[in-house]
């Protein structure tokens, strides 16, 4: 019998279902946005009905443009944007408010008061996180101080909690599952990630009852069935399920510590697996889990880089120094190095692992002999430089050897980043084929729940080819380049 597997990649601006055989290879996919609502400044919400309504649709238009075949087996695999958080009641499948997505700042105040109030300590320790409204615990605390019937509705246990995850399974399974993942459980400062459960003392710090909370199970684990709303009459199951990021970091097979991802998109994901200790992550940094598999527990080291992407299209849309994107390789080769000049962009602060939430972009080392190829060329090469901060940071602190860093996004295909970013970090970059990075991942795990291979290096056996790219440049050349970088930064931090 045929095997196939529908991932369900719900990110932050869209849906996306994508269907796979058992081999791993994607065969159709269909996206679906979904309305971003900012009611004030600093404020993201996202309506988590839409979201439940989109994910139905997309599945039901993947099906039609694949001709569903009835001898064929289907089940159905999630990863999704993490830390964007749905309360909702329990007793009318209503959520109380819009979700409070990842990107809000609601809860900043939360969480200055309960820095304020020395809970750093405790928190970073216990959940491996940071206080900062980034992760849910507060979104959810903010909802139940200010939505009207909230709290009291909590205190009676008519009210249920969850990252996307667990919203869509128990919307998906009529109610009959709540349930989330050891990933996305551990990105909501409520889950302490050296007992995999949920901590009373973080729960009480948020005050949320822990009859709001789902259940947590490894990421390949079984999570019910569903008929997605009579599509499949008959039922299939759900398995496999993981945070985008920890997705990423399994779809690009990073099982061994010191193997490393990152995801170049708008903003940079990178995560490096440290193995089956819960290590403090270095200041700046958070400790997650990289992902449960098999009966083990892998953690991670994660840093997130907010502009990469965005800088190219900075250069593009804004700055019209280039038509697109596509151009900067050629431009960024066109001159023999960067002329001295450096990009630090700043555009939204200063992210991992400097954390300067009020730094601004700087461009610096200009003269008169300065080019546009070398302005191109210098955020080009900011990408990189961001990169090897964190991973210097994650392979110290954790006692690790980068052994490879695995890369996935659209300026993968940029030849020249992809070189300097091997020469920055001495290490070799391994471009991966895969597209759909976070959903192979969720389907490694539909497979190795369903018994469809059975262990992990069964699975990275699946991996198509590898696309190896190796560092060429003298050591000399690269710390100089580098300490020019570090330089810049400090100028940007100045006070």
């Amino acid at each position: 019998m045929k095997e196939y597997i529908i991932a369900v990649d719900q990110s932050t601006s869209a849906t996306k279902a994508i269907l796979f055989d058992d081999r791993c290879r994607v065969l159709h996919r269909v996206n679906i946005d979904h309305k971003q609502y900012y009611p004030q400044a600093g404020w993201v919400e996202h309506d988590a009905e839409e979201i439940y309504r989109n994910t139905v649709e997309a599945i039901r238009r993947l099906l039609e443009a694949t001709e569903r075949e009835a001898e064929a087996r289907y089940s159905l695999a999630l990863t999704n944007q993490r830390e964007t958080v749905v309360v909702w009641d329990v007793r009318t499948g209503i959520p109380v408010s819009r979700a409070v997505v990842w990107q809000c700042q609601r809860g900043a105040d939360i969480c200055r008061q309960l820095r304020e109030a020395g809970c750093e300590e405790l928190v970073q320790r216990k959940s491996g996180l940071l206080i900062d409204p980034y992760f849910s615990a507060s979104g959810v605390r903010w909802i139940l101080e200010n939505v009207e019937g909230a709290r009291a509705k909590a205190d009676a246990g008519h009210l249920r909690m969850g990252t996307i995850d667990a919203w869509l399974i128990w919307k998906l399974t009529g109610g009959a599952v709540h349930a989330t993942d050891y990933t996305n459980a551990s990105r909501t400062m409520l889950f302490n990630i050296h007992t995999l459960d949920w901590d009373d003392e973080l729960l009480a710090l948020f005050t949320v009852p822990r009859s709001m909370l789902p259940e947590a199970r490894p990421c390949d684990a079984r999570f019910g069935r569903t008929t997605v709303e009579g599509l499949f009459p008959e039922g299939i199951e759900i398995a496999g399920v993981l945070g985008d990021s920890h997705g990423a970091l399994t779809g690009q097979m990073c099982f061994e510590a010191g193997m490393g991802k990152a995801t170049y998109g708008t903003g940079s994901s990178v995560m490096v697996n440290i193995g089956c200790e819960a290590v403090q992550a270095p200041a700046g940094l958070v400790t997650s889990v990289g992902f449960a598999a098999q009966g083990k527990v892998c953690y991670a080291f994660e840093g997130n880089i907010h502009c990469t992407g965005a800088t190219l299209k900075w250069l593009t849309d804004r700055l019209q120094l280039i038509g697109s994107p596509a151009e900067t390789e050629a431009l960024a080769a066109s001159v023999a190095d960067n002329g001295g000049v450096y990009l630090v962009p700043a555009f939204a602060g200063l992210g991992a692992p400097w954390w300067n939430p009020s730094a601004k972009a700087i461009l610096c080392g200009m003269t008169l002999g300065t080019t546009k190829a070398h302005v191109v060329r210098a955020a080009l090469e900011s990408i990189p430089y961001q990169i090897r901060d964190l991973i210097d940071l994650m392979t110290g602190q954790a006692g690790v050897r980068l052994k490879e860093l695995r890369v996935d996004g659209g300026p993968t295909k940029n030849r020249f980043l992809m070189q300097f970013q091997a020469d920055m970090l001495h290490a070799s970059i391994n471009r991966s084929e895969v597209e759909e990075a976070s959903a192979m991942g969720a389907v490694v795990m539909n497979g190795l729940a369903r018994g469809l291979w059975r262990s992990l290096e069964e699975a990275a056996a699946l991996r198509t080819s590898d696309n190896l790219i190796v560092p060429s440049m003298e050591e000399e050349r690269r710390e100089r380049l580098y300490r020019g970088w570090l330089e810049a930064v400090a100028l940007v931090n100045r006070k």
